[in-house]
């Protein structure tokens, strides 16, 4: 199992699993359009960004996830990882790309010197976690959104 940073021919791979999290969607059939060109360049363009995938080889794209590096004067002005967007597709998961994928981008946190790992994950998507409690990840806070549009 290959893990990359994901390229721009990978954006419709990305955008399938994005948007079809339980199905299987053939990325070509989504429409890249405008405002997912300029958020992949943005995010590409960015140092603090990077957004990796898994694949076998082929150029499919199995897993995705987006890492942030932020900086904060909390915790002796450590950087902290913040983890996005993880995703694998529907039939390929519970045979450890997940796994594979989280435990990968928590060692490149780990090797850029973070001393933290967060993210967030949907109430609603117990299965996953119970994935994250699995990697060792603590329910310490709350989340709380406010959906602007």
């Amino acid at each position: 199992m290959i893990l990359r940073t994901a390229t721009r021919q990978d954006l419709p791979g990305i955008i399938a699993l994005l948007t079809d999290e339980d199905g299987v969607g053939d990325p070509a059939d989504v429409e890249v359009g405008e405002a997912y060109e300029r958020a992949f360049a943005d995010i590409d363009a960015d140092p603090r960004n990077e957004m990796l995938v898994l694949d076998e080889g082929d150029g499919a794209v199995l897993g995705y996830l987006q890492l942030t590096y932020v900086p904060g004067l909390g915790r002796g002005g450590a950087e902290r990882a913040l983890v996005e967007g993880v995703r694998v597709r529907a039939d390929r998961r519970g045979a450890g790309l997940g796994r594979e994928l989280m435990l990968r981008a928590i060692e490149r946190a780990r090797a850029r010197g973070c001393t933290l790992v967060q993210l967030t994950s949907n109430k609603r998507r117990t299965e996953a976690h119970r994935f994250y409690d699995a990697l060792g990840f603590d329910r310490s806070h709350d989340g709380f959104k406010l959906t602007l549009r």
